[in-house]
């Protein structure tokens, strides 16, 4: 057994943390087939060893903090499928356990292992939805029915004991709210990161509107920016940062496009390493990457962190 690691807060408060790259982009890799409605969470019910062995590899890269495979998890998702709601709570608190177990099988390998960090993954509605949705918010929901919608999937998550909840990939102000809301039972600190297009949210809100969402929250220990493009990512570390006084999380994507309609990946990807002090220095703590950044990004991350080159690929 590995030893518990400290608070999310306090770890940050000695330095940067590095954070895993995609899950889905590592599954992907393993030959995990990810083309259904619920995207990764398909896997833990059909295949959680592969969800296992893709923490594993992200921990091997020096990822500091796992972030579960519940993104995509809900229980409308999964009712789909004919699964009722006491196993598809389960099936959540198993997304946290399974991060759990890749930490402790891999003690003996690190000697950091005590300082992993597990994430429960809260995605947006529109994820449920799969029809990339998220990536324009607005749903016609207002704040309170967001807040219905994500509070027993929080509340399952919060019962396996993360470490910290991550609500990502959020599209608009008013999921911010119905999250942040629905989180505040649980007793467990919280990041919270839009998914953004420029300056803007991607319902076309200010960013220093939506990251003020988070200030003055003591259950928020860090806010920013995640699976979005990396260029976008430097202007919204500083900005999280002077708004909100708070610890900044950034984890963009590849830099390629998703199009929802095909389902498919388009243009060149942009993500480099060697922007991880740059956001560090502007005020990031949690660095890492979303869609598209595996594991072998993750340890050029970690080594840009800790000064050393990153040309070689190996961790």
């Amino acid at each position: 057994m590995s030893v518990p690691a400290r608070p999310l807060a306090a770890a940050l408060a000695d330095g940067p943390v590095v954070l895993d790259g995609g899950l889905s982009n590592q599954l992907a890799a393993q030959g995990c087939d990810l083309s259904d409605p619920l995207w990764s969470a398909r896997l833990l019910a059909d295949d959680p060893g592969q969800i296992e062995a893709a923490h594993t590899a992200c921990l091997r890269a020096g990822a500091q903090v796992l972030i579960t495979a519940s993104y995509q998890a809900t229980f409308e998702g999964f009712a789909r499928r004919g699964l009722g709601r006491a196993e598809t709570a389960e099936l959540l608190r198993r997304s946290v356990r399974l991060a759990r177990r890749a930490v402790e099988r891999s003690a003996a390998e690190r000697d950091t292992a005590g300082e992993v960090h597990v994430a429960a993954s809260v995605g947006p509605y529109g994820a449920m939805l799969a029809d990339g949705s998220e990536y324009r918010g607005r749903y016609g929901l207002g704040v309170r029915a967001l807040e219905r919608f994500h509070r027993p999937r929080i509340e399952a998550l919060a019962e396996a004991g993360p470490d910290a909840l991550a609500l990502e990939t959020v599209p608009d102000t008013d999921e911010a709210e119905a999250l942040l809301a629905a989180a505040e039972g649980t007793g467990l600190p919280v990041w919270l990161s839009y998914t953004v297009s420029g300056a803007a949210t991607r319902a076309g809100q200010p960013l220093a509107e939506a990251f003020r969402v988070a200030a003055g929250r003591g259950q928020v220990v860090a806010v920013g920016v995640n699976c979005c493009d990396p260029r976008d990512a430097d202007d919204a570390v500083p900005l999280a940062a002077r708004v909100t006084g708070k610890p900044v999380v950034v984890y963009p994507n590849s830099g390629e496009t998703w199009d929802a309609a095909a389902r498919d990946w388009r243009g060149p990807g942009t993500y480099d390493p060697a922007r991880a002090p740059v956001w560090r220095d502007s005020g990031a703590r949690l660095i890492g990457g979303c869609c598209r950044v595996g594991p072998e990004r993750i340890a050029e991350v970690a080594r840009s962190l800790a000064g050393r080159a990153t040309g070689a690929t190996g961790p």
